[in-house]
């Protein structure tokens, strides 16, 4: 069991994660800006899992409960939350899932980041963190139907070994999800605007599409 932190875990890729992650039985934290808003997600969890260790707390104190720290905020929201987080999280493992994007007219489009990533951004800001970028390309709206398996792979760039090894195990709490080493944390550019093209082709296709990776 791992005690595991969502900052902002009261949206849905955070939502979705969280009741994964309460259902292989780690012990979860859902953090928000408002506590009443994360109170009302931990309530969701436990309607959809009525044993699941889960609370919901402000943001610091989300952090300062759990081992590792996952970072599902809108891409808006990215940088000013690990500023005021970065004390906090200290040299814990930070799982960042964000994609920097916006949509144009209703069109999904990548952002250019000055750092390079949103990971290697938060990598900047909290300067400390163990960053590890994963979990890009599991829908969140899928997530939240536990009673479904999710299928695909998640790929995890990171250039920590040991915080790699543990987030990839963290992947495999999710029932038939693999993970894949995907190299280095710069590497996450490419994961985070893959993101884009996938929302292009549910928009196309009326799909959820994910990431099976082939050959190996």
């Amino acid at each position: 069991m791992t005690k595991i932190g969502i900052i902002g875990g009261t949206g849905p890729e955070g939502l979705g994660l969280a009741m994964r992650f309460a259902k292989a039985g780690d012990r979860v934290t859902i953090g928000s800006r408002s506590q009443e808003r994360a109170e009302d997600a931990e309530r969701k969890v436990k309607k959809a899992l009525p044993e699941a260790k889960v609370r919901g707390l402000v943001n610091a104190e989300a952090v300062e409960q759990v081992e590792v720290v996952f970072l599902t905020v809108p891409w808006d929201g990215h940088h000013s939350t690990l500023e005021n987080l970065a004390e906090a999280i200290g040299d814990k493992i930070l799982v960042d899932v964000v994609v920097p994007m916006l949509f144009d007219r209703g069109q999904p489009k990548a952002i250019l980041v000055e750092e390079g990533s949103a990971a290697q951004q938060a990598r900047a800001v909290a300067r400390q963190a163990k960053v590890v970028s994963a979990f890009h390309h599991l829908d969140g709206s899928d997530l939240q139907k536990i009673e479904r398996p999710m299928q695909g792979d998640v790929l995890v760039c990171g250039d920590h070994k040991g915080a790699m090894k543990k987030v990839m195990a963290l992947v495999e709490h999710i029932e038939y999800v693999r993970a894949l080493d995907a190299g280095e944390l710069s590497n996450s550019r490419y994961l985070e605007e893959w993101t884009v093209m996938l929302l292009h082709l549910n928009r196309i296709h009326k799909g959820h599409a994910g990431v099976r990776i082939v050959g190996v």
